[in-house]
């Protein structure tokens, strides 16, 4: 009986030292490879559970997070290009992460891009290792990068630019790239690419951004369930700061991709707003995405 009760103290402090310790992403891959007319399917298979597997199991940083707590994410994968002889790969990524709001069901998207310069090579018995201090595979610098630009952009709306550290693990793998022979990496080619997007929002003048996404989730949507005309205020005072960081940096994309994936939230949050808070949200929108105003017309209604 003492063994037994030794044996269940041992697995439950076992138990519990895992789920303390819990990997940070709760990540789901998908892989479209219908454009592509190679028959065989087992790369493709091979590579979704790899990508799956590595996104998931590896620790990024030191931060303790719960099962319960992890961000989920989706990594959707369409393959434009695919050459079984030379291995190599050319994608189209779509990848969106969200977090709960607290006091409700509801999930809220953190970040989401599209990255059209999602290209590498892989072969099903390909072991993929993180290094950060040697970086020479560019499909593991690839989920590198998203899992830190996941995970800080995820604590940047826990705490006025709370992802700083994580961040800045994500330029890291940003400045190993400019030495790998693929797109998305370098300064000044996309200003949507890898390299564009994080420098900008990472950007001595683009604090504002940050300091918005933190009050945006933080002082609008999470107190949404408790004090909701308060929240709803709230996220229309923080669009001062959107605007000031449209302003600071007005070729970057940084302002205007917040506004892609958010605009429905945005659209049923703003247009239960006071008249004046709709008229001034109005204007800063269109300003940041004309090509959205059918939509952005819909909060004025």
């Amino acid at each position: 009986m003492r063994r037994f009760i030794k044996l269940f103290l041992a697995t439950a402090l076992l138990c519990t030292a895992n789920a303390i310790k819990a990997q940070e992403l709760k990540a789901r891959v998908v892989i479209n490879h219908s454009q592509v007319s190679d028959t065989k399917t087992d790369v493709f298979d091979a590579l979704e559970k790899k990508m799956t597997d590595f996104l998931n199991e590896h620790a990024w940083t030191e931060i303790k997070f719960r099962e319960n707590e992890k961000i989920q994410c989706n990594f959707h994968l369409t393959v434009n290009k695919y050459s079984s002889s030379e291995h190599t790969f050319e994608c189209t990524l779509l990848m969106t992460a969200s977090r709960p709001v607290w006091g409700s069901s509801y999930t809220t998207t953190s970040y989401a891009v599209r990255d059209g310069q999602f290209n590498f090579t892989f072969q099903e018995a390909d072991q993929l290792e993180f290094n950060p201090t040697n970086i020479d595979n560019n499909l593991v610098a690839l989920m590198a990068y998203y899992a830190y630009v996941i995970i800080g952009m995820d604590l940047d709306t826990m705490a006025p630019k709370g992802g700083t550290e994580v961040l800045q693990m994500a330029e890291d793998i940003v400045s190993a790239g400019q030495s790998l022979d693929f797109p998305g990496w370098k300064a000044f080619d996309d200003s949507k690419n890898r390299f564009g997007l994080l420098n900008d929002y990472m950007d001595g003048s683009m604090e504002c951004m940050r300091q918005f996404r933190y009050d945006y989730h933080r002082k609008g949507l999470d107190q949404m369930a408790e004090t909701p005309e308060d929240a709803r205020k709230a996220i229309a005072e923080s669009l001062e700061l959107l605007d000031e960081a449209h302003h600071a940096k007005n070729m970057s994309q940084v302002a205007q991709l917040f506004t892609e994936y958010k605009r429905d939230e945005l659209v049923n949050i703003l247009s239960k707003a006071t008249k004046e808070e709709k008229e001034r949200a109005y204007d800063i929108l269109f300003a940041i995405d004309a090509s959205q105003n059918e939509t952005w017309q819909k909060i004025k209604k």
